[in-house]
């Protein structure tokens, strides 16, 4: 069986608050052989529920909805569960659609019947593309990469690993990244340069703060799907791999790059016991800790993130990062959630 797998139609959701633009677009997409118009949303909260439902291949999406945008629902959405989507709305909106994750965009006002000339049917299969239908025709239901899938209570073993490192600034912009992610996310390990008795109170907070569970580390844990590993104030974790599986070591030692616990020894580690399997991340904070650590992931096959200047409360750690060529992707603060998971799903 060559080309479009088994020729199924391509599945679009149809997300339109106004009911006769949506039953106009309605029959432009109903009209194509190769479309099939499986779930119609006029608000965010109920499009949210039809892609849990309906698994559809892309989406074509109009911003003025009530309750919440399009737009903003793109953006809140894309973190989650990646999907292509096509964005109808005023020409103000194009730059602002784009970074919130759109595949296309069209410029339309009140005057909605303007779309039967925008093409809009083969535009859809563009941005769908055939590479990325492939992979959504064998992953139903979320799409959700083999590799994070069924992390239910949030006990599988992690079969790749995500490091953070963050200082000055990074307690708010650490958190910003937690409520980004879900329980499927990879086991991840995280330095936050704090001294002893604060990391274990950070913890219970940002364990509250999204669906991933996060505590304090203690040697012998188990870097686990759905969990944030912190590491200890005045002590060095590291990972190791025992029978298979990552674990991580915290013990007293002396500061490496002036810090302990130290971003650099963490990076490291994950350099070498990891390599490609790891997603390093780089974020607000004074001075070079992690800039060293984060090549050596990078060396070793990881993909390095680093917060960009303009989100950042002190651009030291990555700005060095940069400097010396460890950051494949300066992203903003804001997007490091989205990015993750963007990078995780390119991967499978």
């Amino acid at each position: 069986m060559g080309g479009r797998l088994e020729m199924e139609k391509l599945k679009v959701l149809l997300v339109v608050g106004n009911l006769e633009m949506r039953r106009h677009l309605c029959g432009i997409l109903n009209a194509d052989q190769e479309l099939d118009v499986v779930a119609e949303a006029n608000n965010a909260y109920t499009a949210r529920d039809k892609i849990i439902e309906c698994s559809p291949d892309v989406m074509l999406l109009c911003h003025d909805l009530p309750r919440m945008s399009g737009i903003v629902f793109l953006g809140k959405l894309m973190p989650q569960r990646s999907i292509a989507t096509l964005v109808i709305a005023e020409r103000q909106f194009e730059d602002e659609a784009y970074r919130a994750g759109a595949k296309d965009f069209i410029a339309c006002g009140d005057n909605y019947e303007v779309l039967a000339h925008e093409n809009i049917c083969g535009r859809l299969r563009k941005a769908a593309g055939g590479e990325w239908l492939a992979v959504a025709k064998r992953m139903p239901v979320l799409a959700v990469p083999h590799t994070f899938r069924n992390a239910g209570s949030g006990t599988e073993v992690a079969t790749s690993i995500i490091a953070i490192g963050a200082s000055t600034g990074g307690t708010e912009a650490i958190a910003t990244v937690v409520r980004g992610l879900r329980k499927d996310i990879p086991g991840i390990v995280m330095v936050q340069h704090m001294p002893e008795g604060y990391t274990q109170m950070y913890a219970h907070r940002l364990d509250g703060e999204g669906e991933v569970s996060v505590k304090e580390a203690v040697s012998g844990d188990v870097v686990k799907q759905g969990q944030i590993l912190l590491a200890p104030g005045n002590k060095q974790m590291r990972i190791v791999k025992v029978n298979g599986r990552y674990q991580v070591e915290c013990k007293h030692g002396p500061r490496v790059t002036g810090h302990c616990p130290s971003v650099d020894a963490l990076f490291e580690s994950v350099a070498r016991v990891a390599g490609e399997d790891a997603i390093g991340v780089l974020m607000t904070g004074m001075g070079s800790d992690g800039a060293k650590g984060l090549l050596a992931m990078k060396n070793a096959g990881a993909r390095t993130i680093g917060q960009d200047e303009k989100t950042c409360i002190v651009y030291g750690m990555p700005k060095v990062a940069y400097e010396i060529g460890a950051v494949k992707w300066q992203v903003p603060l804001e997007q490091i959630a989205q990015k993750i998971y963007y990078l995780l799903d390119k991967r499978q």
